[in-house]
């Protein structure tokens, strides 16, 4: 081995997990209660050390698979956190990564194996190292997606009212959104789209149900709520 990289100084590259999802119409993160100091005992973010025959995507869809069950999910590198003393234990730099998961199809027995639970954005307790500065710009991520790409549909079943689509976004984006506006602005997107079927759950009259054409959203490439 070359000597430059002898004589310089090793450290750990870790990788961080923000999972986002959607429970009982709250924003909920995806969380573990550390079992091992340091920080023994405080909640904090799912994460891992990167493996010598692994890139650092790879090492966060692992992460992700083991406490999910989930794969081929879409993550997004939110940053890197580097500070010198970030961790307590070693010298960890650590790359955050978000994900939104429909916690519909998260593996149960996966979540309850590493004793992680579905807490609110807004009730979150006091966390370890520096997630708290993680979530906080995955969640600034988050919140930019949604305006300029179709990720609420993830979240919603095939068939949905404008209702829901709205309720979604307000959750999400944490603020009311004028109605009229909304539909005006959903109007204009050409992969939502209007079909003949009435959702009746909610009220007499109904209200429409509408889809997302993916087709429609490849060739187009415009999406702007």
């Amino acid at each position: 081995m070359s000597a430059y990289y002898t004589r310089n100084d090793k450290l750990y590259v870790a990788v961080d997990c923000v999972i986002f999802g959607l429970d009982q119409g709250r924003l909920c993160l995806l969380l573990t209660k550390r079992s091992f100091e340091p920080e023994a005992g405080k909640w904090s973010l799912m994460g891992g050390f990167v493996g010598f025959d692994e890139s650092v995507d790879d090492a966060a869809a692992r992460v992700l698979r083991d406490l999910t069950g989930l794969t081929d999910v879409y993550m997004h590198q939110v940053g890197t956190f580097g500070a010198v003393d970030r961790d307590p234990g070693e010298r960890v730099v650590s790359v955050a990564y978000s994900a939104l998961v429909n916690i519909a199809d998260v593996d149960s027995r996966a979540v309850e194996e590493h004793e992680a639970h579905w807490l609110p954005l807004d009730e979150l307790p006091e966390l370890g190292f520096d997630h708290p500065a993680m979530i906080e710009k995955a969640l600034r991520f988050l919140r930019r997606k949604f305006a300029s790409e179709p990720v609420a549909f993830r979240l919603l079943p095939p068939l949905f009212t404008l209702s829901q689509l709205q309720a979604l976004y307000e959750t999400v984006l944490g603020e009311e959104i004028d109605k009229r506006n909304f539909r005006k602005r959903v109007a204009e997107v050409g992969s939502i789209v209007a079909t003949d079927r009435i959702d009746k759950a909610c009220s007499r009259r109904g209200a429409r149900l509408y889809r997302f054409d993916d087709q429609i959203y490849t060739t187009d490439q415009k999406f702007k709520i």
